[in-house]
């Protein structure tokens, strides 16, 4: 899009060839700041104290030159990120740059993960959302970015990583910012079958035929009162030698929630279209893990359908029988999420992996408890859920640890079904929404993320723009590479 950096504007040179004369950044930590030849005056006017996100035009200077803020602290990826991500922010109306800052923090980071945060922190500060716009501002935009790098990086293989996970997140938000009107299901497998296209993976996408046949009845009854059909999407990347496992990644892809005929409110509906956002997440990165070819076999199913109030819709009441054989009494169909998930779970079970992640906008409840900024974490397995959250936090992706209290199951329990598909009590309603999606992974290692807070946010900062954020795509991301 017009308003985007792309990777062909991004050159990449060694620092070898004296390029640092050139440079329109000058990166420096709060103990550095006499080396940037201004007054103590002029950097309180600024505000401008070397910290991460913090920039400062320089005056009186031959041509413009941007101060970056690294901070004090041990410098991240994540950091390393927002430092470009606030770069871009200060030099986007430029027609050109050339930047030290990979330079700068390769001695903390190593050359090519500092190269390839830099260049995914600048591309995805550049994001905008403007697919559905008749008229589009004609800002200038940085067109071309030199990025100055110490000898010897492998820039071709970082700019292509770089690149498969920056369009994997821009791809995730892409999809959540997008109208339920304008990404049906079907609309919704179309973008993944682009993806395989794309990122060499293999592709298989159910059709409601096929779902009636599978036995997908969580998926089946959500979609009865729609219009448009359901699709269940499973992508799968298979390594060319001996896989050393499985991961097994399971997204919720309510394209637009209505609440079914438990009507939401206009407040509890207006922001439906974002219930796809773990469908998003794991389309999203499923092309990224292609990119790093791991010896692991990933795949990654999505359970997609809208939630609509049609003549057809199911009841509160009816009955369900789930993929693995089990029935659920549907006491409210505003609780359709955890449905789908119990085909796709169940599912992913049968191919028995190592690990089972799911990923789901699931309960409001999650995003009282934990706010906007804070993914919760459940799941059956300590190994598995270390493993995830050593994942997250590599990612810079915020979850916190909340429990699957056994006392609670009890909750679950109908006279008529196996199980209902909401607690019989007012609270805890994120850990009984867990209890449920745990009874459709057998034994198998399982981690749950709730993503309905981080999944979009208010505000622009760092590489974060207004609208969805793409969320977990790369906590999904760093458990394949940390397996």
């Amino acid at each position: 899009m017009p308003n985007q950096l792309t990777i062909s504007s991004i050159n990449v040179v060694f620092s070898a060839d004296d390029n640092t004369t050139a440079a329109k950044d000058r990166p420096v930590t709060p103990n550095e700041l006499e080396t940037l030849g201004v007054t103590n005056d002029f950097l309180a006017a600024s505000g401008f104290e070397g910290n991460i996100n913090q920039t400062a035009l320089l005056p009186e200077q031959d041509a413009v030159v941007i101060a970056v803020g690294l901070g004090n602290e041990e410098m991240t990826a994540a950091a390393g990120r927002s430092s470009a991500a606030a770069l871009w922010h200060a030099s986007k109306h430029l027609d050109s740059l050339t930047s030290l800052l990979p330079l700068a923090i390769a001695s903390e980071l190593g050359a090519e993960v500092a190269l390839q945060a830099v260049v995914e922190g600048m591309l995805l500060a550049s994001y905008s959302y403007d697919e559905l716009k008749g008229t589009r501002e004609n800002n200038p935009n940085l067109q071309q970015v030199t990025l100055v790098v110490p000898d010897g990086v492998d820039s071709t293989t970082v700019l292509q990583k770089a690149e498969a996970v920056a369009d994997g997140i821009a791809l995730s938000r892409d999809l959540v910012n997008r109208p339920g009107g304008s990404l049906s299901a079907i609309q919704l497998a179309d973008e993944a079958m682009a993806v395989a296209d794309k990122r060499d993976l293999e592709i298989e996408v159910w059709d409601r035929e096929r779902l009636v046949d599978e036995q997908c009845g969580g998926i089946i009854g959500v979609n009865a009162g729609s219009l448009e059909e359901p699709r269940l999407i499973r992508l799968t990347w298979r390594p060319k030698g001996e896989s050393r496992g499985t991961l097994h990644f399971v997204g919720k892809g309510i394209t637009f929630d209505t609440g079914g005929l438990n009507l939401k409110t206009f407040e509890g509906m207006k922001e439906m279209k974002i219930d796809m956002g773990g469908a998003a997440a794991v389309i999203g990165a499923m092309g990224a893990i292609a990119a790093y070819a791991p010896d692991l076999t990933v795949i990654g199913t999505c359970c997609c359908t809208d939630n609509q109030p049609g003549p057809t819709a199911t009841k509160p009441g009816d009955v369900l029988n789930i993929r693995n054989g089990k029935t659920v009494e549907v006491l409210n169909t505003d609780a359709e999420g955890r449905l789908v998930l119990a085909d796709g779970l169940s599912l992913a079970a049968e191919d028995q992996p190592d690990l089972i992640v799911d990923l789901a906008t699931l309960t409001g409840a999650c995003l009282v408890a934990l706010g906007q900024r804070y993914a919760g974490l459940m799941g059956n397995n300590e190994d598995a859920i270390s493993k995830v959250q050593i994942a997250a936090n590599k990612a810079n992706e915020r979850m916190w640890h909340l429990p699957l209290p056994s006392e609670y199951r009890k909750q679950l329990d109908s006279e008529i079904a196996d199980l209902q598909n909401i607690g019989s009590g007012r609270f805890g309603g994120t850990l009984v929404a867990g209890l449920f999606l745990q009874e459709f992974v057998d034994e198998t290692p399982w981690v749950h993320l709730d993503i309905a807070g981080p999944v979009t946010t208010d505000e622009t900062e760092g590489e974060f723009p207004k609208g969805a954020t793409g969320f977990g795509v790369r906590t999904l991301i760093e458990i394949v590479n940390n397996w």
